[in-house]
């Protein structure tokens, strides 16, 4: 497989330019080019410098997302075509604004009819004589392709050279595929269980230069200046795969890589950073306060009767996966591996990353021998003694190609279902802690790790706080973080909420918090939510196993919760506004202004408290956006806030605590100033200008980026009001006069935290 990218990695002259800051736009056929050209003039002055396209390439006609590929020859008909991306291209420019997409090279999708893919079609016609046979990764051991689409319902019919199951179709004669049940594992490698997506073999220099064409001709023509690419761990050699494409392209390029605690992105690929999971991550955990770690798990295990254990929730969970979804990945794989079947699914299990990237014929790297031999003895602790796990070790290591790369291609789906689409749905003491690559036991980031960590931040790589992708948009986490902090008072919140409304103990502690972290929110968007999550969560029911007493359950607890405890749940949620509201600036201020690349997700300039997609994918209201930026709510977008009451309550400054405020902006006001000044100042700031740690209080976090800006945020803002405030605490600022760009106060030397954030909890300085 590897040897097909034979080239070997070496250095190469950089990429253009990074991005100052980039944009998240969600495509659909109800919002295409036309619409974000109509955002050109915002966009420019909200001040970020690249708007940032889901998938251009035409994929599903309803696809409310652009995963699904369809046609890679051609750009997307429902948002306008090639033409309408060129006239929205022009109008960006006009704008100072660029384009970056993001790319799918992992799959393509499996339509129905499956006539809508013309290379599939292709290949379940002629089989393995098709010319495009070499697109798809096919397990043709026995001469046939299972395609899983047989339901319970009706059966096969043939109509004339076609062969007819409800709205799928498939050529006859039917000598290359087999019909097998709709649960049963495909005859393809598939993106993680999803059979209606297909694995391309973009290795193959062909393939790749087939299924990159119309991209590449839009980085040649100038409309797009930077890529996203979906995904990587997928492939069969990702290192080879962004060495190709950055000697074609040129251009700045990041990948959805999860990194999992310490672990890096390899040093041998060829790009610019990753989409920025592991910013988030540690971006939260300098919300948290860690001294509820034990209290919340308390709370938690009381109210669900889960394990306390994290790790034992993660292994059954990818146990219990490995044995629902990858029966057929598990079986392809054994055929290449051989040695013992059990022992190999239990290695797969204890890998404790998405991939270890050991690449065929040549030396391992000393950490991925690491992490598959400690994954090996883990798995050996599970087994009867004598199990050959070593040899099992040693095979997917060092053993025949197939056997090494395929090995790395089925960890990914295995971490991705059962510890992101399972486990985060099982243990959720904290569900802030919950996110893509997140530790939902690691409570908290101590200061100095965070420093370090962002010391250590490439210029390049991406950073965010929500994504299409996201559990829950950053200000949902917000309001959760607090609880962090007021473990006894949300436990008697959710003691009341519980005894008036139960359902299922596994569900309904993870339903009061988003509920309330995401209040006020309607019952049909929070009752998609839950389903989905209990879905994911597999205890009661699952995409596999939809059960419609249970269905009829959620439904009332969700009815009846809102009804029964909506007043009390809106009285919490207000009154741990001015925390979260805290958090939410803090956290926001602190992701624009890191080394790195920052996108917003869009509508995220201002609050949202959306949870997972699709109602992450919701439409944004641009007009209220527009409004507020043009100046409404007392001068966002040009400045000259006048100070006001401070936001730090009664304890912190003798004053009443509005919950509506910071400042005298609302929330969504002093959001969009803070987003819009942080980005506006990246635009003068040198992207390389080095991170520098300030030294202050245990309750805040303040950073300068050379000499040009400082910043500084609140974090745990309970703690701070019970112990009075800031009192005498200082901060001493670098060399020069400061301006503070949100309050409009300057400042020089040492300056007391209680000046500096009177009227704000985050201060953003540029040096005069």
């Amino acid at each position: 497989m590897s040897e097909l990218f034979s080239e070997p990695f070496e250095e190469r002259a950089p990429a253009r330019p990074a991005p100052i800051s980039t944009y998240r736009i969600q495509l659909t056929p109800d919002f295409g080019f036309a619409q974000v050209s109509e955002l050109a003039p915002y966009l420019r002055d909200l001040g970020v410098s690249h708007v940032y396209l889901s998938p251009l390439l035409q994929a599903d006609s309803e696809s409310r997302h652009g995963y699904d590929v369809t046609d890679h020859s051609r750009v997307r008909a429902e948002f306008g075509g090639i033409k309408g991306l060129r006239e929205l291209s022009a109008t960006l420019a006009e704008h100072g604004i660029g384009i970056v997409a993001d790319i799918v090279p992992n799959h393509m999708t499996v339509p129905v009819p499956e006539s809508g893919n013309a290379q599939l079609w292709s290949v379940l016609k002629d089989g393995p004589a098709s010319p495009y046979a070499s697109w798809f990764d096919i397990d043709w051991a026995d001469g046939r392709l299972n395609m899983p689409v047989l339901g319970d319902v009706g059966e096969p019919v043939a109509d004339g050279d076609v062969l007819r199951y409800h709205d799928h179709e498939f050529p006859l004669p039917d000598t290359h595929y087999r019909l097998v049940d709709w649960r049963e594992g495909p005859g393809y490698r598939r993106f993680f269980d999803v059979s209606s997506l297909i694995g391309l073999r973009v290795e193959d220099p062909e393939v790749f230069d087939a299924t990159h064409a119309v991209v590449l001709s839009l980085v040649r023509e100038g409309i797009v200046q930077g890529l996203r690419v979906d995904h990587p761990d997928g492939l069969a050699e990702p290192r080879g795969y962004l060495s190709r494409l950055r000697a074609a392209s040129g251009v700045w390029t990041v990948v959805e890589k999860i990194l999992i605690g310490s672990e890096q992105l390899p040093e041998d690929w060829d790009c610019d950073g990753t989409t920025g999971y592991e910013v988030l991550n540690r971006i939260t955990g300098l919300f948290v306060d860690p001294a509820s770690k034990e209290r919340l798990v308390e709370l938690f295990v009381a109210h669900t009767g889960v394990s306390s254990d994290y790790a034992a929730v993660v292994q059954e969970s990818k146990a219990e996966v490995l044995d629902l979804f990858f029966t057929s990945e598990i079986d392809r794989l054994h055929a290449v591996v051989g040695s013992d079947r059990r022992a190999l699914v239990e290695l797969i299990a204890a890998m404790p990353v998405y991939r270890a990237y050991a690449v065929p014929g040549e030396p391992v790297p000393e950490v991925s021998a690491r992490i598959v031999e400690t994954a090996g003895r883990l798995a050996a602790d599970r087994l009867p003694e004598g199990a050959p796990v070593a040899e099992v070790v040693d095979r997917v290591l060092y053993g025949p190609a197939e056997a090494v790369t395929r090995f790395q291609q089925t960890c990914g789906p295995v971490m991705a279902k059962g510890v992101e689409d399972t486990a985060l749905y099982r243990w959720y003491p904290l569900a802030c802690l919950n996110e893509v690559g997140g530790e939902p036991d690691r409570f908290g980031e101590p200061v100095g790790d965070f420093h370090t960590f962002c010391m250590e931040m490439s210029p390049g790589t991406m950073t965010t706080l929500s994504t299409h992708d996201t559990k829950r948009s950053e200000d949902v986490r917000a309001r959760l973080a607090v609880l962090s902090e007021l473990p006894e008072e949300w436990a008697a919140a959710v003691g009341e909420w519980s005894s008036k409304v139960s359902f299922d103990p596994a569900l309904d502690y993870l339903a009061w918090q988003n509920l309330m972290a995401a209040w006020p929110i309607s019952q049909d968007r929070f009752f998609d939510y839950l389903f989905k999550a209990a879905r994911e969560a597999k205890t009661s029911i699952s995409w596999a196993a939809p059960d419609p007493a249970y269905e009829a359950g959620v439904r009332d607890f969700v009815t009846r919760a809102v009804g029964e405890c909506g007043a009390s749940i809106a009285e919490f949620a207000d009154r741990i506004s001015p925390y979260a509201r805290a958090n939410s600036l803090g956290q926001k201020l602190v992701q624009l202004m890191l080394p790195g690349v920052p996108d917003l997700y869009w509508g995220n300039e201002i609050t949202d408290f959306s949870l997972v997609d699709p109602d992450n994918r919701r439409p944004v209201d641009f007009d209220l956006r527009r409004r507020m930026l043009a100046g409404a709510g007392g001068g966002v977008a040009t400045g000259g806030i006048a100070p006001g009451p401070s936001w730090d309550g009664a304890k912190a400054a003798g004053l009443p605590r509005d919950a509506g405020k910071t400042g005298d902006l609302s929330w969504d006001e002093a959001k969009l100033m803070v987003t819009t000044r942080a980005l506006n100042l990246r635009r003068r700031l040198d992207p390389a200008a080095p991170y520098l740690p300030l030294e202050a209080d245990e309750h805040a976090v303040a950073f300068a980026r050379g000499d040009r800006a400082v910043t500084v945020a609140t974090r745990l803002p309970v703690g701070l009001e019970r112990r009075g405030g800031w009192g005498n605490h200082t901060l001493t600022l670098p060399h020069g006069r400061w301006r503070d760009l949100l309050s409009g106060a300057e400042h020089t030397g040492r300056i007391p935290l209680a000046h500096l954030l009177s009227v704000h909890p985050v201060a953003l300085l540029e040096r005069h």
